[in-house]
């Protein structure tokens, strides 16, 4: 959803500084500022006034930016005054206040007056990002029920599960399908998007041959449910796909914006959206992870694997992309043998390890991979039940009650320019083994990739054996 802002700023220096970290913000277009408070109301006035199309109240509402940013020093009317005045004449519209004194008895004035946020000077380019996206989903969700936009919603609804790899080869596509499959079957709705955008497999594995891809979406400003639905692809399952495209070279115009508008709109149809974003950490999969609800990073039970995954973690930390507390290991082809076990993995990377452990069994994958047809793979498949295990552990299959019970998902802020610029110079590139590397099974061969933010209960590791004696502080270090 695009984000239309009206500063009413009447210092041209600050209202300079506030355009440009405007531009800055993902979906956002800001209009000219307004230089006082009576040419603020008289263009929100204008706005309401455009004539109708359809009946109701919606088209006047339509055409209201969907944030107004009001400077202290705004005049000729005090700030509150004006921020209430708006709030009567205009109840679509979410206020912001800029100010230099952001302290509580200021901030519960502006609320009294109808604001929906504060932001305090000097700007910093996260607050103003965070209050804009707070206030943008306030007043989707007033639409709504003024009738504006029927195909709006107030905010993301869909749990959005970002499933990463260390490297090439883990595992991770199949990770991916068979978690979007598990939650398809306990009912849910669900969409898989295939991030991996110069070597994503999820068609491959689903066998699909579909012309549209997540590239058909990034150009698109308002993604209408239509213009959704021309790019997804219903496969009888009963998931939805957005694949990768055919041309791997295209995947660059997918960028973070795109990719977080994109997402925010099927998580607004969805219940669980599943993105594979494999081993590559490019800006469109970067945000992804950023925005997730749930971040699996996908690793095998090896000095390499585990090795790449400590980097990829400390990439999102100095990117602050995700924390590693914020992360969720998933430990792929584990046997009783292995010398490297989950304990010895999450004490290495600093991540969660899930409870469920996928155990070392591609034969049971290579006749279901060979054909193309992953939603085939027995029931009894010790892959199969181990990740659908996991899908229960991250609530993918949680019954109706529970569902209802479950708030709604917290926003995440978007890439900052620093995080933006790092991504699409190729500097904070991810381990893996080289973009033509394709995803793989979950306990075969190809490449894969998972990342994430999930705050599941942290359990002691089921699988049989303990640790060996492979010391984490060792190898794990990089000199």
């Amino acid at each position: 959803m695009t984000i239309r802002i009206l500063p009413a700023i009447g210092d041209p220096d600050a209202a300079r500084a506030v355009t440009s970290l405007l531009n800055q913000l993902p979906d956002a277009e800001p209009a000219p500022a307004v230089a006082d408070g009576t040419a603020l109301l008289d263009a929100l006035a204008g706005a309401a006034a455009q004539p109708a199309v359809d009946t109701g109240p919606g088209p006047a509402v339509a055409a209201l930016p969907e944030v107004v940013l009001v400077h202290e020093r705004i005049g000729p009317t005090p700030a509150l005054e004006l921020i209430r005045e708006i709030a009567l004449r205009f109840p679509a519209v979410g206020v912001v206040l800029i100010t230099t004194d952001a302290g509580p008895a200021l901030f519960s004035a502006a609320m009294d007056a109808g604001a929906r946020g504060i932001v305090g000077l000097p700007l910093g380019y996260d607050e103003l990002a965070a209050r804009v996206q707070a206030a943008a989903q306030w007043a989707a969700g007033v639409r709504v029920h003024l009738g504006g936009n029927p195909e709006a919603r107030p905010g993301p609804a869909g749990r959005l599960v970002t499933v990463t790899g260390a490297k090439g080869g883990v595992g991770t596509t199949v990770a991916a399908v068979q978690l979007a499959l598990a939650a398809r079957a306990a009912g849910r709705s669900v969409a898989l998007v295939d991030l991996d955008l110069q070597s994503g497999d999820v068609a491959s594995y689903l066998d699909v041959q579909f012309r549209r891809s997540v590239v058909d979406l990034a150009g698109i400003q308002d993604l209408s449910v239509r213009v959704l639905q021309d790019a997804v692809h219903d496969h009888h399952t009963g998931l939805a796909l957005l694949l990768a495209p055919e041309e791997g070279e295209r995947g660059e115009e997918v960028d973070d914006r795109a990719a977080r508008q994109i997402l925010g709109a099927l998580r607004s149809r969805y219940e669980v959206v599943v993105v594979d974003c494999g081993s590559q950490m490019q800006s469109a999969n970067a945000a992804a992870v950023e925005l997730a609800d749930v971040a699996l990073l996908v690793t095998t039970p090896d000095v390499v694997a585990v090795r790449a995954a400590k980097r990829q973690v400390r990439l999102w930390d100095r990117l602050q992309i995700r924390k590693a507390e914020d992360t969720t290991t998933v430990v792929n082809r584990l046997t009783r043998s292995t010398e490297i076990q989950p304990p010895v993995v999450a004490k290495a990377t600093g991540t969660r390890t899930a409870r469920a452990h996928v155990p070392a069994a591609y034969k049971e994958l290579q006749p279901c991979v060979d054909a193309g047809r992953m939603q085939d793979l027995d029931a009894r498949s010790t892959v199969k039940q181990a990740l659908w295990a996991l899908a229960g552990e991250l609530g993918l299959v949680e019954s109706p009650a529970a569902r209802q019970g479950r708030g709604s998902h917290r926003a995440r802020p978007s890439l900052t320019g620093r995080k933006r610029k790092a991504l699409t110079t190729g500097a904070a590139a991810g381990s893996g083994t080289g973009p033509g590397a394709a995803s793989g099974a979950a306990s075969g061969s190809g490449s894969g990739s998972g990342a994430g933010r999930f705050g599941v209960r942290r359990g002691q590791a089921t699988a049989a054996g303990g640790p060996g004696p492979f010391d984490p502080a060792g190898p794990y270090e990089e000199g």
